[in-house]
């Protein structure tokens, strides 16, 4: 499996943000982790990341724990956070020529750089400062600096936020494209973006999970009524 959680659990307090779940999810499967805010979504994937300790139960990544090996987990895994972290005052191919170095790509740098700087559609802003992008294209160097040391897994926390409708598009091919040969991960408001990229769906409610299935068989299962009125009926 490449992503193995079982019985996580992470308490604030006397809160249970997440509360003993388990699921994996294999490799070429792009899988919405859906919930209302405040459900454990991104606690449970910081936790998958290494970002966050558990309060107890493990993750594992490509068969590595989590927390007992943190460094090799971050060679395997992108991720994208919804506040989508970055150095304003960088250059975008500054800022991924410094990634590199981080993730200690070598001879392979400059061709990776290149790459990515493609993929994600960063050709004519890739010689601006960071800080003086729009927040779409500001999107796109969050996804590029996720995707640079070509990880088998991927965290996308609201990856299209704020994106037009082309680079809705485009940036959906992009992670459907990536999702062919290795694990996404996908948290999402927008019902559409599930329905049009994910294989199954993971949802998420008061730290518990209430649904885990294919999109197919969750909508079978409900009367066909739409992934928006499944997801209201489940968490309300």
């Amino acid at each position: 499996m490449s992503v193995k959680v079982e019985n996580l659990t992470k308490v604030y307090g006397d809160q249970k943000a997440v509360d003993n779940i388990s699921f994996s999810i294999k490799k070429g499967e792009i899988v919405g982790f859906l919930g209302p805010n405040g459900a454990g979504k991104s606690t449970t994937m910081k936790m998958i990341t290494g970002y966050l300790p558990s309060t107890s139960g493990s993750a594992y990544v490509c068969d590595v724990n989590v927390q007992d090996n943190p460094l090799e987990i971050q060679k395997r895994i992108g991720y994208l956070p919804e506040s989508n972290p970055l150095y304003m005052d960088m250059y975008v191919r500054e800022y991924l020529e410094f990634l590199t170095g981080v993730h200690q790509l070598g001879d392979k740098s400059a061709i990776r750089i290149n790459e990515i700087i493609e993929q994600t559609g960063l050709q004519v802003e890739q010689h601006k400062k960071i800080g003086s992008l729009s927040k779409g294209y500001k999107q796109r160097v969050g996804i590029a600096q996720a995707m640079i040391h070509n990880p088998e897994v991927l965290i996308l926390d609201e990856p299209t936020s704020g994106l037009d409708p082309n680079q809705i598009i485009e940036i959906r091919d992009l992670i459907k494209t990536f999702g062919k040969e290795k694990t996404v991960i996908l948290s999402t408001h927008i019902m559409q973006e599930v329905e049009a990229m994910c294989d199954r769906v993971i949802i998420i409610n008061k730290g518990n999970i209430v649904a885990d299935d294919t999109l197919v068989n969750i909508q079978l299962n409900h009367k066909e009524k739409s992934l928006e009125e499944i997801f209201r009926s489940l968490t309300n």
